[in-house]
């Protein structure tokens, strides 16, 4: 081994040895191999250093490895040494560093379960991988589908792909994303949806077929084999399923940490639902069947979740309810029938309790009778040949038979399921092709193996067979093709493991015959196979320790199999009783299920045996009638043979594909990879075996090209010939010795293993020497030119720094001098200050504290007067209080004294009184003393009146008397009051005089006090005026840093808000953008339903056989374009009648052609509701683009002024006019009054002076009049977007106008008013004492600060500024509203001015009579505008003011009759007074032009010139189908149409629809549009994938389009017209609605013209971006593999860069020689570009050979050569330039350096553009492509993924290559007159007449 090569073992060469725990371990000579050596000298990556003996028998020396280069490669084949370590490490290379799951092994996909989600299986994957070829992009499970899918449609030949692996691998996995890639891909040939129910197939098969094992957590636990079948236009129409092997077994045991069938999990996590109410289920810990592993629970995975979506796939497999109920019926009872109970009776009988629950249960939902049930489950029938005897069986035997009841009915069930999926599957097409995925168990091995995996190994020794057969065809098959000679390779053969398996007398055979055995047994069979085939087969062995097993030498390994329950398994028996209690059920499902099930008992009749480990199924073939018993009795063996043999003759019959699923390790974790497990399954799945096979010959192969661009470095200049082929011959000569060590094919270079690690060493030395001579050079010059350049700048830099350093001692001295006098001078200052201030300090102080002294003195004396003063109060009221109380009390004893004598008194006088004798004193005399106290009573009245009279004569004399008492009295108080004042007078007078004497005194001290205080004040005032002075400048400075932070802060908020402004203007395109894009897509989806529908409706009308060619109509309904009226279709013929279709209603499918007319009617709210979003949106583009002409406005505001300023002088000029106009009446009729007229007279002067001042004064005015209206003209542009003008940013212009120092000093000194507002009244005392401490004798500042006042006013003084400013920004906004407001009514009366004018001088151009009707027209058109407005606003004033306005129209008729009879008159007179003028003058005096030209109305006859052409063209009804068919459907675009002016068509339709609409036609205007439309689409439906064809009708419809719109009448499309144009404008129909149908059907072309372009440039852009070599030699081509010479297409070319530049110019040609608008080539170019850099990125994400340096300084070239293409064609601003973008940066991305922190910073800042997914992706794939360039470290992936966390972005790693960026046709108006089109003969519109 490897002896060939022992020239390659050298110092520092790399091997690889055994390793046990890695498999091979890495190893590095210390010492060169020589021949006969039996050690090697090795050096582990590690650094230790080891021994390796050779053996000496074999002497063979240890693999090499392959080139660093070489490592990671696409294709295990493409290594240079083929053997296990290089495919082993190539593999974990790939999966751990590059986490790239799928590698090519020649023909097979090895793909690794990453157990982890990956985002490479969506929809923009597929769109890649679609159309290419295999070996084009790297590996994937898609590439090998697109591979059978294309040899499927190339070679008409059935394909299959043959998805092996162990389990947990992700066979299952692989074989759905193969599915989904060919239902993606292909799509269904109708409308049923085949393709999503091909997979909807797999949630069911999953459900009930896969399960939980320790290896994988979705383990498919049965094979399928799955043909997807196509039509001939290789469309999916229907699949067809076969399932092998299903492991019943696990239905009643599982191991620990497994779980049953899915569908168990599911049913109890829903049995909470209602309608499972009925089943009574639990969870599924409570279920036997479904509890045994322990492990109910798969995390991530939620069974109820799942349980709906298994529900979904079966409705949409038309399994209806009731049927998944009935299904969920039978295993809820399968569920109930593990849990029924079996006991013991005695030794040979058991028994099932009476009443168990769950059979109870099992029994109702089965439809079965309790009775028979229980006992069939403990007994069995035994037939003998003269009778039949029931039997009891024991607990074990009946719970046996129990669980084969379970598994039976569940391996019905599963086949009925099957079935029903196959039905739904099948279509009545017929089937074309089909495509077969085969699903099926791998290599498997264990600790006890048994039946199971018998049969399982046996598939794989068959699969195997044919792939090495199929691996050695396709090897020969290259051979041949090149015309190698072919040598026999010997290959692995595994026929002899077959025989010994399938061969008469094999171990299935022996196994089938001891099952017909009466008395056979698991022993008697192990000891027949011993007899037989332990001595006559190799294969064949018999353990050493075990008589009941035996050894299989595999193609993979040796397997031990255990015989125990071979025999019962291969039987898979079941008692025939209990299925005929389940035949006589009343449940229709379960009946459906056994009705034709075969009797397969056992032959012998005995009762199964405990099972082993797993029961296996296999679904059983349909048998012919007629057949015999015996054959319904086949073994399982025997019925799987025959299912692997019809599976093989498919395998055979078809083209195969080999996909091999790799586990990496048994924990399940994300890309870690095990060696041992992986060469294990290596070994076992045949690929190390395709290896062996392909190193036993040339597996090295390079075509002629690739190895002339690999090794040019090898060759020298002479041996380079013309002949590629010739010039690797010679230099192979040369470099390799041996003859035998490569071969020379037709196309490719064939080597051995090692060659090409030979020549890639020998190219690695000749590059390394000619890197070490280029160093050495460049080195050199470097060092010389950093000599130099030191020598230079040390001279330079002596120089500067004694420069710089004398200059610093001058400065140095200068600053000590200066230094020492300012010390002096300030020192001097800071004593003196400090002096003052103490002595000013201590006269305040003494000050102060006198004055406190004496207060004090005078507090405590006052304090003392006062409190004897309280002290005498006091006292005298205690006193007064003792005596009341005193008082009180005595008063108070003395009433208590007396009360008690009195009440004595009364108790003796009661006693008294109740005594007879008493009361008889008391009467005696009583008479008499009455009488005298009568006469008593009379005297005392006398006397009483007596008394009173006295009494009032009394009163009266004291009356006079007290009143002369009173006089007398005040009389002698007045006197007393003036003796006391007299007397207080001279006191205070006294006092008075002693006071003024002592205040002279004082005041003699104090002005002399104050003489002197007020020199010391006059000397601190002037320091307080110098200190105030220096405050003044300090405050100056600090206003001018102010204004210039407030200059600042403008700015910055200007910028600031620009920048928003520019935002939210970006922010709002993109918005429109994204909402037309969606209109867009949104109107393609229409066309395409539209077509649909047209295409469905031809179907219908063929199956009827109703052919009626000619004209159809669609309902109006299926078209925003026919919404309005009925487009109708023209038929090819040359009749073009237009005979109706009548299709039969009965054959329609109603309820198809309803569905799609409720989507199309869908479509078209949604299109109306996006047109009007889309209408939003440019309303808000448009109010913010008003934003940016406000300023325009404002500075247009003077001339507005001046433009008012002026009219009002105009208007004072017209009454003037009139005033002397009245005057030239009076005058006339003055004249004519007097009959005189002649010159001279005083008339006739007045009437020359008026005419000559009024002619110069009308040349004046008309030139005024002229700059007038211009002005008006341009102001109104300038104001036409006010209605939707935003305020513009009110702060920033306030603080701009804040700027001006006058306006801000302004503000600064309003300080004084503002500080008198109540805002800033909130502290008076604080102010004042500030006040007074600075109007203080001595202010003292520092104390005065010290609690922060100036701090205070400097705030005061902000606070002021913000009101002032917010004041000054309130009013402003104020005014600027009523501007606004009044410039809106300026605007208004501007326009209402301005077009009285135009209207004034076009009457004035009309003839009278027409004057009088424009006029009337006029008023009418005025007034019906304002009575809308007045019946919108009120219906009742609208009511009266229509009568007013009526009866004014009368009025205003009547007037203008009057008026116009009074302004004929005038004319006649002063035409008759001109021609008297130039009678009597000769023509001397100067008469106006106007007046000249002007001829004397008479009604005379006026002839009428002939018309000029008018630009419209006629045509008859009858002849729109010729014009259509001429103009449109028969003109091409070449040969005719090229000579012809750009849009001619165009503007020969409009003209003739100018007639329709000139003539008010409305029939013939809807007739020609409609068919004009149609016609177009017809065209474009015919021939849509001519460019020329779809970029001719592109620029005719856009140019349609803006001929409907400048000629609309609509002043926002007339500016740019001509007068010519203006007469040109439709007059009769608005068509503003047929202008959008117009764009609707510009953009569905504008889409295919994108498509047509799409497709003829794909297939150029990989091959001239990518793979093409523009510079050449740059990049290497490295070695490939297998797949790129297994091209699904043959060779049709290589593009280049150049086939891209001159496609782009040959597009770019014909869009100019069609007159396509230039904004609409700029649309177009964009989109190219954007397709080439999204198709390149793509590419080059999906492909690791692209990825290295070189490849990224081809791409960069390539770029810049067009964007030089761009250049030469002014189209750099159409933004195609940055859809390149992300194919710039992913170019860079290639070649900047990738290892430190700080280049990962420079790639995040660089690669702005693109995801971090395709940033990771492409250092992922970097590949180097020389020894020199270095891999990207996975440290350095991290760290780019830690930095790019943050960003928020879409996932998806490609970019989506169907974006069509939304289309717009910006308005150009045409300059072409429409008089001077003339139309040439060759278009055959000879019919058409010019008007």
């Amino acid at each position: 081994m490897n002896q060939e090569l022992d020239f390659m073992y050298v110092k520092y060469a790399r091997v690889w040895i055994p390793d046990p725990e890695e498999v091979w371990k890495s190893a590095e000579l210390n010492k060169d191999y020589r021949q006969g050596d039996g050690v090697l000298q090795l050096q582990l990556e590690d650094g230790k250093e080891l021994e390796y003996k050779l053996d000496p028998k074999t002497n063979n020396l240890p693999h090499l490895r392959n080139p660093d280069i070489l490592v990671g490669e696409n294709d295990l084949t493409a290594l240079s040494y083929l053997h296990e370590p290089a495919v082993l490490h190539n593999l974990k290379v790939r999966f751990t560093d590059s986490k790239l799951i799928y590698t090519y092994c020649g023909i097979v996909l090895v793909a690794i379960n990453p157990y982890e989600t990956l985002p490479i299986y969506g929809a923009d994957i597929i769109n890649a991988y679609s159309g290419q070829n295999m070996g084009d992009m790297d590996p994937h499970i898609f590439a090998v589908a697109e591979e059978s899918y294309k040899q499927m449609a190339r070679d008409e030949r059935n394909q299959s792909i043959i998805v092996s692996g162990e389990s947990g691998a992700g066979k299952t996995v692989s074989a759905k994303y193969a599915m989904r890639y060919f239902a993606t891909v292909s799509g269904s040939a109708s409308e049923a949806n085949v393709e999503e129910k091909v997979l909807a197939s797999n949630p069911i098969m999953e459900s009930i077929g896969n399960a939980k094992t320790t290896r994988n957590d979705n383990s498919s636990r049965f094979g399928k084999y799955i043909e997807i079948g196509f039509d001939k236009k290789y469309h999916i129409i229907g699949a067809n399923m076969r399932t092998y092997l299903l492991e019943k077994s696990r239905v009643v045991f599982q191991a620990d940490e497994e779980r049953n069938y899915h569908i168990f999990y599911q049913l109890c996590a829903s049995a909470n639902l209602p309608e499972f109410k009925a089943l009574k289920l639990r969870t599924a810990n409570e279920f036997h069947y479904t509890k045994q592993g322990r492990s109910p629970v798969i995390d991530g995975v939620d069974d109820a979740k799942e349980m709906s979506t298994t529900r979904n796939a079966f409705l949409l497999l038309g399994v209806n309810e009731s049927y998944q109920m009935g299904l969920f019926q039978i295993l809820a009872s399968i569920l109930h029938l593990g849990n029924v109970e079996v006991k013991d009776r005695d030794l040979d009988s058991s028994i099932i309790p009476p009443n168990n629950a769950h059979l109870s249960v099992f029994c109702e939902l089965m439809g079965v009778t309790y009775q028979d049930m229980s006992h069939w489950l403990c007994h069995k029938k035994i037939k003998t040949t003269t009778e039949t005897f029931i039997k009891p069986i024991p607990k074990l035997q009946a719970i046996n038979a129990r669980d084969a009841l379970a598994k039976h009915i569940y391996a019905k069930l599963f086949n009925w399921i099957v079935d029903h999926v196959n039905k739904a599957l099948h279509s009545s097409v017929k089937q074309h092709s089909f495509i077969g995925v085969l699903d099926i168990y791998g290599f498997e091995t264990f600790e006890i193996n048994s039946f199971e995996q018998f049969c399982i190994n046996y598939a794989n020794e068959k699969l195997q067979q044919q792939f090495n057969l199929h691996v050695f065809k396709l090897e020969q098959e290259e051979y041949m093709k090149e015309q190698i000679p072919w040598t026999l390779i010997d290959f692995y053969d595994n026929q002899p493991c077959i025989n010994l398996i399938e061969a008469k007398m094999g171990i299935l055979d022996l196994l089938d015959e001891e099952c017909k055995m009466p008395k056979g047994s698991d022993d008697s069979w192990a000891q027949k196979l011993y007899n037989t085939h332990l001595k006559t087969c190799e294969l064949f062995e018999k353990p050493r320790m075990s008589n009941k097993a035996f050894i299989i030498q595999h193609f993979a390994d040796k397997v031990e199999y255990q015989c125990d329950g071979f025999l019962e398994k291969n039987k898979d028996t079941v008692n025939e009783e209990q299925i005929n209690v389940l035949k006589a059920s009343k449940f229709d499902l379960l009946v459906e299920l056994f009705q034709d099930v075969e009797k397969a008992t056992s032959p012998t009749g005995a009762a199964p045996a405990p099972g082993g480990r797993t029961r296996l199924s296999v679904k059983p073939v349909k048998s012919k009638a007629g057949q015999s018993s015996k054959e319904h009795k086949k073994t399982v063996g025997l019925q799987f043979r025959n299912s692997l043999h019809l599976l093989m003759e498919t395998l055979n019959a078809t083209t195969p594909h080999y996909v091999r699923c790799i586990k990496p390790n048994d924990h399940k974790y994300a890309f870690t990879f095990d060696p041992k497990r992986a060469v294990q399954q290596l070994r076992a799945c045949g690929v190390l075996e395709t290896i062996r096979i392909s190193a036993a010959g040339f597996p090295s192969r390079w075509t002629y090209q690739e190895f002339f661009s690999r090794y040019r470095v090898l060759m020298k200049q002479k041996d380079v010939l013309t002949d590629k082929k010739m010039t690797c011959k010679n230099v192979l000569e040369k470099l390799v010795q041996d003859p035998d060590k490569y071969q020379f094919g037709k196309t490719k270079i064939f080597f051995r293993a090692g060659q090409v690690a030979y020549l890639e060493k020998l190219r690695a030395d000749k590059l390394r020497a000619a890197c070490i001579r280029i160093q050495k050079t460049i080195r050199c010059w470097l060092a010389r030119k950093k000599y130099l350049r030191m020598k230079s700048a040390a001279t330079t830099i002596q120089r500067f720094v004694r420069g710089y350093q004398a200059r610093c001692l001058a400065k140095f001295l200068r600053r000590t001098r200066a230094a020492i006098v300012i010390q002096k001078y300030q020192r001097m200052y800071v004593q003196r200050k400090s002096y003052k201030r103490k002595q000013a300090a201590a006269l305040v102080m003494q000050c102060i504290l006198r004055a406190y002294m004496a207060r004090q003195l005078y507090k405590a004396l006052l304090r003392e007067h006062k409190a004897i003063i309280i002290q005498k109060m006091v006292r005298g009221w205690l006193a007064r209080q003792w005596y009341k109380r005193s008082l009180r009390a005595i008063v108070y004893l003395q009433c208590c004294i007396r009360r008690m004598r009195a009440k004595r008194e009364l108790k003796k006088l009661k006693i008294e009184a109740r005594s007879v004798e008493h009361f008889k004193k008391l009467n005696i005399g009583m008479e008499n003393k009455i009488m005298q106290l009568q006469r008593k009573i009379d005297e005392q009245h006398k006397e009483n009146r007596a008394v009173s009279e006295r009494l009032n004569g009394l009163e009266i004399s004291h009356a006079a008397e007290s009143e002369r008492m009173r006089g007398e009295l005040t009389r002698l108080r007045g006197a007393e009051e003036e003796a006391k004042n007299n007397a207080n007078r001279v006191t205070s007078l006294l006092e008075e005089l002693e006071r003024l004497r002592k205040d002279l005194q004082n005041t003699q001290k104090e002005k002399k006090t104050i003489e002197d205080w007020a020199q010391k004040y006059q000397d601190e005032m002037e320091q307080m005026i110098s200190e105030l002075k220096e405050q003044n400048h300090l405050l100056k400075n600090e206003k001018d840093d102010l204004n210039r932070l407030i200059q600042e802060q403008s700015q910055q908020w200007t910028e600031k808000m620009q920048r928003a402004l520019k935002e939210e203007t970006q922010q709002l395109e993109s918005d429109l953008n994204e909402e037309r894009s969606r209109y867009q897509n949104l109107l393609s989806e229409h066309l395409r339903l539209e077509e649909k529908y047209d295409d469905l409706k031809e179907e219908i009308s063929l199956a009827v056989n109703i052919p009626k060619p000619g004209h159809r109509r669609t309902d109006s309904t299926h078209s925003s374009n026919e919404s309005e009226c009925t487009y109708s279709e023209f038929a090819e013929s040359e009749e073009g009648s237009r005979l109706g279709e009548d299709v039969s209603k009965g054959i329609l499918d109603m309820s198809l052609f309803l569905k799609l007319q409720k989507r199309v009617s869908e479509l078209e709210q949604e299109k109306q509701s996006l047109q009007n979003e889309l209408d939003r949106r440019e309303e808000q583009f448009q109010r913010a683009r008003a934003r940016d002409d406000e300023e325009h406005k404002k500075a247009r505001s003077a001339e507005l002024e001046y433009e008012s300023l002026k009219r009002q002088e105009l208007e004072s000029e017209n009454k003037k006019l009139k005033h002397n106009l009245n005057q030239m009446r009076q005058s006339l009729r003055g004249g004519t009054e007097a009959g005189s007229a002649a010159p001279g007279s005083p008339p006739y002067m007045v009437l020359l002076d008026q005419l000559n001042a009024s002619n110069e004064e009308l040349e004046v005015r008309k030139e005024e009049v002229l700059i007038l209206r211009s002005q008006l003209v341009s102001q109104k542009e300038a104001m036409q977007h006010k209605a939707t003008m935003t305020e513009p940013l009110p702060y920033i212009e306030d603080v701009q106008k804040l700027t001006d120092a006058k306006e801000i000093s302004q503000a600064y000194m309003g300080l004084k008013d503002t500080n008198r507002s109540p805002r800033f009244a909130r502290r008076p005392t604080e102010v004042n004492e500030l006040v007074n401490r600075l109007r203080s004798p001595f202010p003292d500042y520092h104390k005065m600060n010290e609690d922060g006042e100036l701090w205070l006013v400097y705030e005061g003084l902000k606070e002021t500024n913000r009101l002032l400013e917010s004041q000054l920004q309130a009013q402003r906004r104020s005014h600027e509203n009523e501007v606004e407001v009044l410039r809106g009514e300026l605007q208004s009366v501007k326009e209402e001015n301005n077009r009285q004018q135009q209207l004034l001088a076009q009457n004035l151009q009309l003839p009278p009579e027409a004057r009088i009707e424009a006029s009337l027209q006029h008023e009418i058109t005025r007034l019906t505008n304002e009575n809308l407005e007045l019946h919108s606003d009120d219906p009742k004033e609208y009511k009266a003011y229509r009568f007013s306005m009526l009866r004014r129209m009368v009025d205003l008729m009547e007037q203008l009759e009057k008026q116009d009879k009074t302004v004929r008159k005038l004319k006649k007179q002063l035409k008759v007074f001109a021609k008297k003028i130039n009678d009597l003058e000769g023509g001397q005096m100067d008469v106006s032009p106007g007046q000249t030209t002007d001829e004397p109305v008479h009604p005379v006859n006026i002839p009428r010139r002939e018309k000029d052409f008018q630009g419209m063209l006629e045509y008859k009804k009858e002849d729109e189908l010729k014009l259509v068919k001429n103009l449109i459907l028969e003109l091409k675009p070449r040969g005719v149409a090229v000579n012809l002016i750009p849009g001619l068509p165009a503007y020969i339709l409009f003209m003739c629809l100018r007639h329709a609409d000139y003539v008010n036609d409305d029939q013939k205007v809807r007739s020609l549009l409609t068919s004009v439309i149609n016609s177009i689409k017809k065209i474009l439906k015919k021939r849509g994938d001519d460019f020329e064809t779809v970029s001719f009708w592109l620029s005719n419809t856009c140019r349609f389009l803006h001929c409907l719109k400048q000629y609309s009448g609509d002043e926002q499309f007339m500016k740019h017209n001509t007068s010519k144009q203006n007469d040109h404008c439709l007059s009769n129909f608005d068509l503003a609605e047929y202008r959008q149908v117009l764009s609707d059907l510009a953009i569905q072309i504008y889409q295919q013209l994108i498509k047509c372009m799409e497709n003829i440039l794909q297939p150029m852009i990989v091959s001239g971006m990518l793979e093409h070599e523009t510079i050449q030699g740059v990049s290497g081509v490295k070695p490939t593999g297998l797949r790129k010479r297994t091209s699904s297409i043959a060779d049709e070319g290589t593009y280049t860069l150049d086939s891209i530049i001159r496609q782009l110019n040959t597009f770019h040609s014909i869009m100019c020689q069609h007159g396509t608008d230039p904004e609409l080539i700029k649309q177009v170019v964009k989109q190219q570009f954007y397709i080439i850099g999204a198709v390149t990125l793509n590419n080059l994400l999906l492909r690791k050979d692209m990825c290295s340096w070189s490849k990224g300084m081809q791409i960069r070239y390539n770029v810049s050569q067009l964007e030089e293409w761009l250049r030469d064609k002014n189209l750099m601003v159409c933004g195609a330039k940055e859809t390149l973008e992300p194919l710039i940066q992913a170019a860079q991305l290639l070649q900047v350096k990738k290892k430190t922190d700080e280049d990962a910073e420079a790639i995040c800042s660089m690669c702005n553009a693109l995801s971090t997914a395709q940033i990771v992706k492409v250092l992922n794939l970097y590949t180097p492509v020389n020894a020199f360039e270095e891999r990207v470290s996975a440290l350095f992936i991290r760290t780019i993924q830690t930095r790019l966390r943050d960003r928020k972005e879409s996932p998806q790693l490609l970019m989506d290559t169907k974006i069509i960026y939304p289309v717009t046709f910006p308005f150009n108006p045409s300059s072409l007159a429409l008089e001077t089109i003339q139309i040439p003969s060759s278009l055959n519109l000879g019919f058409l007449s010019r008007v």
